[in-house]
């Protein structure tokens, strides 16, 4: 298995790692003045700039067409949703405990993938989604803990995520990136002000929150091209383990600024996700490096 540059993959990971546990911290700090559906309003208006920018200085904003509107509209139906719930979670379950459900995405993709990408279910892959989500229970502890709406909402949101993470894979085939990233800061604009105005009353960030509505907008497009960079310079077997870097990452952070405890269970059942994950990544390379080998 080529294994690429694993060095300035970590570079890159260490990147959506900072990225997306700086997320984490200032979607809880933005909790007590702004809703789930503003805060994606403003992260998205400013995701929505961002994107703009750099595609004029580009030059790819010729890229953006209406083609396949509607399947944007899936994806992006289904991330906003999935976020919605992510916001919520981390203003009132432990960070460790979001990451950890977060960290199932992959293994809902591998379920769904058969349905949306006529991709095949293994035998692998169905294991490994059985191991991941035994990993679930553990980390949710059912009859030890009380499964409220933050639990609920963390587990929910790897499904939201997921399905982004399928109707992605679609668009990519025919897709720019640029076209990609427009539709989706564009049309979780538009749904976040619909959402945050239903009750007539949208909030303004006030002079002390602003700086973290600013980040929440910057790091969750940094954070996703952090990862698509080292994807392209380093297979996913080895990209996959540095992104779980995150965990004990944001469980210090927890615990220093939070006085959360950190719940051994959590990291057992999140390893248990992630070797479910790992296992699913290290099966398919293996599969595919022997059918080139045969190929060739």
């Amino acid at each position: 298995m080529n294994l690429g540059n694993p060095t300035k993959a970590a570079l890159w990971m260490l990147g959506a790692v900072a990225s997306f546990t700086s997320m984490a911290v200032a979607g809880r700090e933005m909790a007590s003045e702004l809703d789930t559906f503003e805060i994606m309003m403003y992260r998205s208006l400013i995701g929505l700039a961002i994107v703009l920018t750099v595609g004029s200085v580009a030059g790819t904003l010729s890229q953006i067409n209406r083609q396949r509107l509607g399947l944007h509209f899936i994806r992006n139906a289904s991330h906003f949703v999935g976020q919605n719930l992510w916001f919520y979670a981390v203003a009132i379950i432990p960070f460790a405990q979001l990451f950890a459900f977060e960290f199932s995405t992959p293994l809902w993709v591998a379920l769904l993938a058969p349905l949306f990408l006529a991709e095949k279910l293994t035998k692998v892959r169905l294991m490994a989604a059985l191991l991941g989500f035994t990993g679930i229970l553990i980390v949710a502890q059912p009859g030890t803990i009380t499964i409220g709406p933050g639990v609920i909402a963390a587990a929910l949101c790897a499904i939201g995520f997921a399905g982004a993470y399928i109707t992605t894979k679609l668009l990519s085939r025919t897709e720019s990136i640029t076209s990609i990233m427009f539709w989706l800061t564009l049309i979780q604009l538009v749904l976040g002000f619909i959402c945050a105005a239903y009750d007539g009353d949208i909030a303004v960030p006030s002079l002390s929150a602003l700086p973290f509505v600013v980040l929440v907008g910057c790091a969750g497009l940094l954070a996703h091209y952090c990862i698509t960079s080292a994807l392209k310079i380093a297979p996913a077997v080895i990209v996959s383990p540095m992104d779980f870097l995150r965990l004990p990452v944001i469980a210090m952070i927890g615990a220093i600024f939070y006085d959360e405890a950190i719940n051994m269970w959590v990291i057992v059942g999140a390893v248990t996700v992630f070797a479910a994950n790992f296992w699913n990544i290290w099966e398919e390379g293996r599969q595919k490096t022997k059918q080139a080998d045969a190929t060739y």
